[in-house]
């Protein structure tokens, strides 16, 4: 008789969480506007991270944006001012998905949770390379790795100015290519002739009206054949899920990037996120929550 209650109790519990596993719809991955959601009777504001039910409905301003992932994995990017039914967002998303992208929206919005800025924010011991004039935003050499053929390579000066000369170099310290900008801000394709035969790459920023004003060298290299195996085989499982060229596509892009210690190509997808919806303030706080919590930038 007790045995039968229990296996009562066990299949109420299942069913109930199933059901409410299925009710589960969308998280929000990014938010721009006065957008609210319904839930019951009243409305609320969306907040990024927030989970909506399949039973809500959602408002959306003029000229907002929401970047949300479905509980199967399938991120759905919708800008269009209205109301809509979750439920019908839902119906958009085809396919389905697959749960191995949940694990880098989910480490995403872990990493730029109140709990981890605070964490952040209290912890000691950071390492720091020193007082430089110009303070290139790049890993230390144990994560300076590349999976992909293009790298964004950021600065900023503490002194000196633009224009900038940035040059990069073999490792026996030949000068490969000398780049003259106004920016704060550099891209290289390492398939380009003049790199394509090195393995590493060292890179140096420095003032053109004073050549004594510059940056620390910062490595870059090719990854091995093996760890480029392994990236192509993990990056294969989610592909399919965000191949468009979309902000949202790439904000998950990087999210995958640094789970995997590739932190240059993290930066590149977070530049083409910004890039494509630079007025969609999560995708750039997001960015610099990534270069605070690795280091790579120091608070200012």
């Amino acid at each position: 008789m007790k045995n039968s209650k229990l296996i009562l109790v066990l299949g109420l519990f299942l069913v109930v969480s199933v059901a409410f596993g299925q009710d589960y719809a969308f998280k929000v991955l990014a938010n721009k506007g006065m957008n609210e959601v319904k839930s019951g009777e009243s409305w609320q504001a969306i907040k990024t991270g927030a989970s909506l039910q399949s039973s809500d409905e959602v408002r959306l301003s003029e000229n907002a944006y929401l970047g949300l992932i479905h509980k199967s994995g399938k991120p759905l990017e919708v800008k269009q001012a209205g109301p809509y039914k979750v439920a019908d967002l839902a119906a958009q998303v085809q396919g389905g998905g697959t749960s191995v992208l949940n694990k880098y929206t989910d480490f995403i919005l872990s990493s730029n949770s109140a709990e981890a800025k605070k964490n952040r924010l209290s912890a000691t011991g950071a390492v720091h390379r020193g007082l430089e004039d110009i303070k290139v935003y790049l890993p230390e050499n144990q994560y300076s790795g590349v999976f992909s053929q293009k790298a964004i390579i950021n600065w900023s000066a503490e002194k000196g100015g633009a224009p900038y000369i940035v040059l990069f170099k073999n490792m026996f310290d030949d000068e490969l290519a000398k780049v003259e900008t106004p920016e704060n801000s550099v891209e290289i394709n390492l398939s380009d002739e003049k790199f394509a035969n090195e393995s590493a790459i060292l890179i140096e920023v420095r003032s053109k009206a004073d050549p004594k004003i510059k940056s620390e060298q910062h490595l870059i290299k090719k990854l091995s054949a093996a760890e480029q195996e392994r990236v192509t085989k993990a990056l294969a499982e989610i592909k399919s899920d965000v191949n468009e060229e979309t902000a949202l596509n790439k904000f998950i892009m990087a999210g995958f990037y640094e789970e995997n210690k590739l932190y240059i190509d993290a930066i590149t997808a977070y530049e083409e996120a910004i890039k494509m919806a630079p007025e969609v303030s999560t995708y750039q706080e997001a960015y610099e929550e990534f270069l605070l919590r690795n280091k790579l930038k120091t608070e200012e």
